[in-house]
């Protein structure tokens, strides 16, 4: 696979060094390799993502025995199609892999047949472009546009050159857990000038979605010699013939057959109509668009809307090539889909493929907000807009459908986060209070879940009943201590917003429930020299013996998610000076987060553990640890394709390294950010309207001279280990460290806050 770098080690920030203008025109896009994190369990897309959130994700699917493609992408194995829409990042079963088409060489006498093939080299790509050379002998080239795609074929000579569109074509799991996309039905009409219309339904996929469908329009650059449209079940045709229409639950599509060897096929999709397929193709790509045009356009978006906003300088060509592929990461999914809701008429902008905010809202959409400020906003909008019509906000959704529900409401915590930060706007406040005491106080309809049938896994608290009855959850509920850690998270969301609002009872009472996590806290439970951990707890009061190293399985059956006591024990964020109290002082607290380490219970590639390593800077005189905490996390990530320590989760993970690069970690929530130790002797960041916070260090380096000396905040000394938004976000800033081969006890002042501690 090719990485398109440039050979420049750094890129311009001061405008002494090298004039603002030369960093104004910097081709980020040179750092990024679209393949980080493609491999070893980092499911990432690598095909063309025209701009951050578009609607077309294309690019190829690959099957290689019964391994789950998730973004489509595997690095070995046969492609068998290439498809306009797909997801990034993400686990569980792949989603989407939906209006495809294969290039054949010669004519087709069965397009139901297996048509794969494999690669003669290995796929390149870089931002806007995509490029697979097939065993076949054909050559496709990918670019797009929002909601348009280019396919650009190039056949070997001397033969004819077909294509397939198959409109069964999905995405499929192996996994047999009842999560695999299926195929509904859908037609498909070509007319007489060679351009074809349709349209195709799918159900199920990880967030167990009904029907849903999408349309398509595509034409190509050559008159075709042949057009055909097929229909059949598996691999036996019913009908194979130039009949120019076909619909029905049976496979169908068409075939098109071109004496010419070099053609280009455009296609663009909506989910609301094929005529409006076709409006957004002839919008976005007519017959003279170049693909290097949109490649270039693609380029540009990227470097204005995201890679711009982070400029460094000293840094080497591994950090920038990190640091850039993480910022592309970050903002391929969710999707804008403004325009193109079928559910609902509304003025309001809509984002989909929100998969999952279980996995983001821990530092994802806090540098979101940052980066993105606008599209924030209009995200805010939707969840809220989602409410007004679905009846809940999403934490999880695709294919315009919420689902599923791993934990917590946890777009509670999103839309706290973004309102204590001053995000408003045109965002409607009193609707989205009303939005998150739905997810409080109503209990979503059960939606029967095969994995977790207790209660709904679609939206909203599923095991509310107990929460509103006992303060804790049963395990009559699964996933009952984590679901009680994560929903105190989000009552703590619901009071931030109430106080913000002026509304006293509400605060007051979501503040205390907020408290509720403690109620799973058992001081009997022991492990490894510590007692206290939170654990399963009976309807009587009573707490179930649990071994806190244990979880079961950890997966939607189990009393924990994807984790264990040890970890959920350290997660009530706001809450941390009555987790330092049960756990039995500052030095038990510093040996009990220590021991996440020394247990090898820590996982940086599983979100509960994010924020734990970064708990040091609660205790004075700790916030080094952090610090050597951060740069071994910074160890396990690298720009190649297997360069993340575990799934991206919709850009979850490189989030978490951007945050280790800037010196900074939020606590979700709340304004307050823990106090790192940048990697770059200078780093800016363009906050919009003219702000930008400008950080440097001095006197040290990234990889070994890292530890905090002294640190000035807009010019003044410094002493706590915690910034807030105000102070260097709301209207820019700057924060200058002093950097160091040793540990130093710099930050003397107060700790961090932890406003549901109360007088603790």
């Amino acid at each position: 696979m090719r990485m398109h770098f440039s050979l420049q080690t750094t890129i311009c920030l001061v405008a002494s060094a090298c004039g603002r203008s030369v960093a104004a025109q910097a081709d980020y896009t040179n750092y990024v390799n679209v393949f980080m994190g493609t491999t070893g369990g980092g499911n990432r897309f690598p095909g063309v993502v025209a701009a951050p959130f578009a609607m077309v994700k294309l690019g190829p699917d690959v099957q290689s025995g019964t391994t789950d493609a998730y973004s489509g992408y595997l690095p070995s194995g046969n492609i068998w199609g290439f498809s306009m829409m797909h997801e990034s990042g993400t686990g569980g079963a792949p989603k989407y892999g939906v209006v495809s088409q294969m290039p054949v060489v010669g004519n087709v006498s069965n397009p139901l047949a297996d048509l794969s093939q494999g690669r003669a080299a290995a796929d390149q790509g870089q931002i806007g472009y995509y490029k697979s050379s097939l065993t076949s002998g054909v050559t496709v080239e990918l670019a797009a546009m929002e909601h348009a795609g280019l396919y650009q074929y190039s056949f070997p000579s001397g033969s004819s050159s077909s294509v397939v569109v198959d409109v069964s074509h999905v995405l499929p799991s192996f996994r047999g857990l009842g999560w695999e996309q299926h195929y509904s039905g859908g037609n498909f009409t070509y007319s007489s000038d060679g351009h074809y219309e349709g349209s195709g339904t799918y159900n199920n996929g990880w967030n167990l979605s009904p029907d849903w469908t999408i349309y398509f329009c595509g034409r190509f650059s050559q008159q075709p010699s042949s057009m055909k449209t097929f229909k059949g079940t598996g691999t036996t045709l019913s009908s194979y013939d130039s009949t120019p229409s076909v619909s029905g639950t049976e496979r169908v599509g068409g075939v098109f057959t071109f004496t010419q060897t070099n053609l280009t096929s455009r296609v663009g999709i909506s989910f609301i109509s094929s005529s409006k397929a076709c409006e957004n193709l002839d919008r976005e790509i007519q017959e003279s668009t170049s693909l290097q045009s949109l490649m270039n356009n693609a380029k540009s978006k990227w470097n204005a809307q995201v890679l711009s906003k982070v400029q460094v300088s000293g840094a080497s060509d591994a950090d920038l090539q990190l640091l850039y592929s993480s910022l592309l990461g970050m903002f391929l999914i969710p999707s804008n889909r403004t325009g193109e809701n079928p559910g609902w008429s509304s003025a309001e902008p809509y984002y989909d493929d929100s998969f999952t905010l279980w996995d983001t809202h821990r530092c994802h959409t806090a540098l979101f907000h940052i980066l993105e400020p606008v599209a924030y906003e209009e995200f805010i909008r939707s969840l809220i807009d989602i409410w007004r019509h679905d009846g809940f906000m999403s934490d999880a959704r695709s294919s315009n459908y919420n689902g599923r529900v791993q934990g917590g409401s946890n777009q509670d915590n999103v839309l706290a986060d973004a309102y204590v930060k001053g995000v408003r706007g045109a965002i409607n406040w009193q609707d989205g209070f009303s939005a998150m005491q739905t997810d409080a106080e109503e209990t979503p309809p059960n939606n029967h879940d095969p994995k977790a049938p207790d209660s709904s896994t679609k939206e909203g608290r599923g095991a509310l009943p107990d929460w509103l009855k006992y303060g804790y959850i049963t395990p009559a509920f699964t996933r009952a201590v984590s679901r009680a850690v994560e929903y105190s998270t989000n009552d703590f969301g619901l009071y931030q917003v109430a106080s913000g609002l002026g509304n006293s009872a509400d605060a007051q009472k979501y503040l205390t429930r907020s408290r509720n996590w403690r109620n799973h806290w058992n001081p009997a439970a022991t492990s490894n020299n510590h007692s206290g951990f939170v654990v399963p707890r009976l309807a009587n009061g009573s707490f179930v013996a649990q071994d806190p190293l244990g979880c079961g399985g950890c997966y939607w059956g189990d009393a924990y998610y994807e984790d264990n006591p040890w970890v959920y024990s350290l997660n009530a964020i706001h809450d941390v000076y009555t987790m330092k109290k049960f756990i039995g002082g500052d030095d038990k607290f510093v040996d009990r987060i220590n021991k996440l380490w020394d247990l090898k219970i820590f996982n940086a590639g599983n979100e509960p553990s994010f924020t734990s390593p970064y708990l040091y800077n609660f205790v004075k005189g700790k916030q080094y640890m952090s610090v050597q905490r951060s740069r071994d996390i910074g160890k396990l990530y690298n720009s190649g394709a297997a360069g993340l320590p575990g799934n991206s989760d919709a850009g979850a993970m490189e989030s978490n390294i951007l945050w280790q690069m800037i010196g900074l970690y939020p606590m979700t929530g709340q304004t307050t950010f823990l106090v790192l130790s940048p990697w770059f002797p200078q780093l800016s960041i363009d906050l919009g309207n003219g702000r930008r916070l400008e950080i440097t260090t001095t006197g040290g380096n990234k990889d070994s001279a890292y530890y905090v000396q002294s640190l000035k905040v807009n010019g003044e000394n410094w002493t706590k280990a915690w910034v807030t938004y105000q102070d260097v976000f709301a209207s820019g800033g700057t924060m200058e460290f002093v950097l160091g081969s040793t540990p130093a006890d710099w930050a003397t002042d107060d700790l961090p806050p932890s406003p549901a501690s109360g007088d603790l």
